[in-house]
């Protein structure tokens, strides 16, 4: 008999803990997310710079004079495969690091010189590969671009995401 009691007491106890939860929920945890959810909805993001997004912008961008190259620097995915959300310090790191460019503008003396190139190693919308902290960086909305020297290309690459991005 002292069982049955102990269990029922369990039971109206566990209830009482149910009730409060869903009123905690309704009054502050629940209807509170709608109002967070549109506070994120309001918030300007930082908008990721691509090849794509960046082509309404690339006439107000610098003209690279002589033998150098205006880049856009290969900008990470926000979220990985699997649903993983970078840093934002993490991504302001890997974008600084890179070692992958999209290639804007060229200078009118880039890959002129005959002496020192047979050919363009590369040409405007190709993917190139440099030095880690090559050329000047220059901050622009949504990120950077950087202006390298001709010699500087140490390479092309079709995809950037082939390559790995430590972050």
């Amino acid at each position: 008999m002292e069982d049955l009691v102990i269990i029922d007491k369990i039971k109206k106890a566990i209830r009482n803990a149910e009730t409060q939860i869903q009123e905690t929920m309704m009054s502050g945890g629940v209807d509170n997310m709608e109002k967070y959810k549109e506070e994120a909805q309001q918030e300007p993001h930082a908008k990721r710079l691509d090849p794509d997004s960046i082509k309404e912008m690339i006439s107000q961008l610098p003209e690279p004079s002589g033998y150098r190259l205006l880049l856009l620097p290969f900008t990470p995915r926000e979220k990985t495969k699997g649903g993983i959300l970078f840093s934002q310090e993490q991504l302001d790191k890997a974008r600084i690091a890179t070692t992958c460019g999209y290639v804007l503008k060229m200078g009118d003396l880039a890959y002129k010189d005959n002496e020192k190139f047979i050919e363009p190693w590369c040409k405007v919308g190709d993917w190139v590969i440099f030095a880690r902290y090559a050329g000047s960086r220059l901050p622009i909305e949504g990120g950077e671009v950087r202006i390298i020297n001709d010699d500087e290309v140490l390479g092309t690459i079709k995809d950037p995401e082939d390559l790995l991005h430590y972050i």
